[in-house]
């Protein structure tokens, strides 16, 4: 019999003993199931994604679900990574096991069972080391995080004091109101069109803002200033966003026509 680990919240553990674990997850090509680990010699390496999966919450911690599987029972096993490429193997649990156990660095790894796991499958359930394993990635520890839109990790825990630590150039956070209208005034009038343009990038990062003050850009010489105030101010809820959209769906450039009916199209 193969034996692996499944970790998950320590508030799931009387349903756990009583009823076994849900096929509650998504694996390869959307196939419901249960994520598990060989539970390997090293007690760190078997435990590994006990941190990344604490990120996401949990109630009263995490435990550790030891679950004995029939050494020919088809289970999926590949890095994480694989899982979006479809390249994970369907392999026997014992085959699992012996792939993920020659392997120099396990890190990443994962099995999954694509079914419940049944009541009398479940060996153990035990309390979990709460600060074993990595975060985010193997290895990222020592690795500047990046704060782009695309890589930074939304209301985690200390998201927004690393955000303001280590500010992205086009992704924020945006400086605040009072620095932004202080470049619209010493950009003059009309304005150079480069300065305004970065300018409403930041604004346009806000929820709300001095709608006022950026009206008069509605006029602006330079169609690309016209258009971007469009995205600036689209999600506002600032009150006179959609007076202000409905003067700029009339403008004499194309593009900016385009953007107000890109911003007002049904999601």
């Amino acid at each position: 019999m193969a034996m692996f680990v499944h970790l998950t919240s320590a508030a799931d553990a009387p349903r756990i003993r009583r009823s076994g674990i849900r096929a509650a997850s998504r694996g390869q090509g959307g196939a419901r199931g249960v994520y598990c680990f060989p539970v390997l010699p090293s007690h760190t390496l078997t435990h590994q994604w006990l941190r990344e999966l604490a990120r996401s919450g949990s109630r009263g911690g995490l435990v550790a679900v030891h679950v004995r599987l029939d050494d020919t029972e088809d289970v999926l096993v590949g890095h994480y990574r694989d899982r979006a490429r479809d390249e994970q193997a369907t392999v026997s649990a014992a085959e699992a096991v012996r792939r993920v156990s020659a392997l120099e660095d396990s890190r990443g790894w994962e099995v999954f069972v694509p079914r419940a796991i049944r009541p009398r499958e479940v060996h153990r359930v035990r309390t979990a080391p709460q600060v074993a394993g990595w975060r985010y990635f193997p290895d990222a520890h020592g690795t500047r995080p990046c704060t782009c839109f695309g890589c930074r990790v939304r209301r985690g825990y200390g998201a927004r004091r690393l955000r303001e630590r280590l500010p992205h150039p086009l992704d924020g956070p945006p400086p605040p109101p009072r620095v932004l209208l202080a470049r619209l005034a010493a950009a003059g009038s009309p304005g150079d069109p480069a300065v305004l343009r970065e300018t409403l990038h930041w604004f346009g990062m806000r929820r709300r803002g001095p709608l006022p003050q950026l009206a008069p850009l509605a006029i602006h010489p330079d169609p690309g200033v016209r258009e971007d105030l469009v995205w600036a101010v689209a999600r506002w809820t600032t009150p006179g966003v959609t007076a202000l959209l409905d003067i700029l769906a009339d403008d004499p450039d194309p593009d900016v026509r385009e953007a107000v009916e890109a911003v007002r199209a049904p999601e």
